[in-house]
């Protein structure tokens, strides 16, 4: 029998000869996707930068979409559903890289600005596969979550919710950004951090976008740190991008080019979840080593001990080590035109649980737990 045949984009890491076994695999630069390039295929394995809409998929034998990363909306689902092509995106695969870059970007902002995390209130909009993860971790460092998700409470009921934006925005002294990018509905998030929105955090704020650019206008967060509204930003995602505000980026405390979820461990889940779908979809055989993680990298100082580290910083270094954004601040807030060659060069880090910790003390020992690493 004829395997399907499934183009992939060649930028996708971690996936060696797997789809081999079970395809006929044509890959592709991400540039290179045409409608005359695929229009023979039956699976597209993709990325968020190829847009699958009519342009692309008119009259192509495409069965198939399946995108390893966590959003669609570089998919036309209306346009994939009246044409009978199965689209997936890849829910939660970066989940526990953007947590990582949140808990590392707190913890250097901890140490450099003088400030203690524990005590403090940490809101947090939006709680999904993101804002949920994140939620469950951030009393190992002695804050206090607020959880507001107006969906989540329509939902589900308001148990573990606050249902008041305005007492997430007075009580809190960090706010951190987790939701999609909407326009339409009963809870746009487009612009949703606007001046009214900042006038009213009383509690001068840090402020931390690490989902979607649109939903912090420039101009706005302009305002609020020249009139003191908010104390600090930490911005991984820019209205614009990749062409952003220099300035922006000058006066954030972290400047990074969308690379929170950008871990190897994410990469290599969205990779192998999207192919997973495909497979379902298309009745074949699953690879032989599907979720076999050993193709991942070992970082280059798997071990971290503790001793070497004052007392009270212990853990925040732990964390800084596992990914600490300060380099990639430099280099992005010197050259902000270069935000896609900074994005596209950036080395993946590994999470949490690559890591083995060496000298910690039996207080430490759950806080360290909770956070994901390996004790030794």
């Amino acid at each position: 029998m004829k395997k399907p045949q499934l183009i992939i984009d060649s930028s996708l890491p971690y996936l060696s000869t797997l789809a081999e076994e079970v395809s006929e695999v044509i890959r592709l630069d991400s540039t290179d996707f045409s409608s005359e390039r695929i229009k023979n295929a039956d699976a597209l394995l993709i990325r968020s930068v190829v847009q699958c809409n009519e342009t692309l998929l008119e009259g192509s034998s495409v069965r198939v979409i399946a995108s390893a990363t966590a959003g669609f909306d570089h998919i036309d689902t209306s346009y994939c559903e009246e044409h009978h092509i199965h689209w997936h995106n890849s829910p939660g695969c970066n989940a526990l890289g953007v947590v990582q870059y949140v808990l590392s970007a707190l913890s250097l902002w901890s140490l450099q600005r003088g400030e203690t995390l524990q005590g403090k209130t940490i809101g947090i909009i939006g709680v999904g596969n993101v804002g949920g993860r994140l939620a469950d971790r951030v009393t190992a460092l002695g804050l206090r979550p607020l959880l507001y998700d107006p969906p989540r409470v329509e939902r589900e009921g308001a148990e573990g919710f606050i249902t008041s934006l305005d007492t997430l925005l007075t009580e809190s002294d960090i706010i951190t950004l987790h939701v999609p990018l909407t326009k339409d509905g009963r809870y746009p998030t487009q612009e949703m951090v606007d001046p009214a929105f900042l006038k009213r955090c009383s509690r001068r704020p840090l402020l931390i976008n690490a989902c979607r650019g649109g939903v912090t206008p420039s101009m706005a967060l302009h305002e609020a740190l020249d009139k003191g509204w908010i104390r600090d930003v930490i911005l991984d995602c820019w209205e614009g991008e990749p062409t952003i505000d220099g300035r922006l980026a000058y006066k954030a405390f972290i400047a990074t080019p969308h690379i929170a979820g950008w871990t190897a461990d994410g990469k290599w889940r969205g990779s192998r979840m999207a192919l997973e779908a495909i497979c379902d979809d298309l009745a074949l055989n699953k690879p032989k080593g599907l979720w076999d993680a050993s193709c991942l990298p070992t970082p280059s100082t798997p071990m971290i001990d503790l001793s070497c580290y004052p007392k009270g910083e212990r853990v925040r270094r732990a964390l800084l080590h596992t990914a600490n954004p300060s380099a990639t601040t430099q280099e992005l807030q010197a050259t902000p035109q270069d935000f896609n060659r900074l994005r596209k060069s950036y080395l993946f880090p590994r999470e949490a649980s690559a890591y083995h910790i060496v000298g910690y003390s039996e207080a430490e020992e759950q806080i360290l737990k909770q956070l994901d690493f390996n004790l030794s």
